[in-house]
């Protein structure tokens, strides 16, 4: 992955959504990571990530709340390091091989998210996304879209992750 241009306005996930889903802007195929959690498959835009890691040292901090399983020094740079599975209210599963920290660019903010796999990229035509029917809504992931595999691929809302 490559890092992000400076000059490139990044949108957050629910913000395009709303924009795509309302105006029919013909470039509305943008390109996806998608990566699993608990089962689930979620996807963010390739415009917020930085890189994929494996393998890394997490060092803990203290009081934070659980999701944040702490810190990485990645080439000099302190990265907080959440892990979904805990920050979706699910429970930790030890990391195995297939465990990756996903390294996004939210605002002025990097953050290292912790996954159980990273899938693919994918372009995804965000035209055609739903929003997430009310009781199985969450606050991390509004709305989803079907890929040609017959998987439904959740969009991840990036900002939400690092509020309180």
């Amino acid at each position: 992955m490559s890092n992000v241009n400076e000059e490139t306005e990044v949108l957050e996930v629910s913000d395009a959504m709303d924009e795509f889903g309302s105006s029919g802007i013909q470039d509305s195929v943008k390109g996806f990571l998608t990566f699993v959690s608990d089962g689930l498959t979620y996807a963010v835009p390739t415009e917020q990530v930085i890189e994929i890691i494996t393998n890394h040292s997490i060092r803990p901090l203290p009081l934070v709340p659980d999701y944040v399983r702490g810190i990485i020094n990645l080439r000099g740079q302190i990265i907080p390091i959440i892990d979904i599975r805990l920050r979706l209210g699910k429970p930790f599963l030890e990391y195995s091989t297939t465990t990756c920290i996903i390294i996004l660019d939210i605002g002025s903010d990097r953050i290292g998210i912790c996954v159980d796999s990273v899938s693919q990229v994918l372009s995804i035509d965000t035209s055609n996304a739903s929003p997430v029917p009310l009781e199985n809504r969450q606050k991390f992931a509004n709305y989803m879209v079907s890929v040609d595999d017959g998987k439904v691929v959740l969009f991840m809302d990036c900002a939400a992750l690092i509020e309180p």
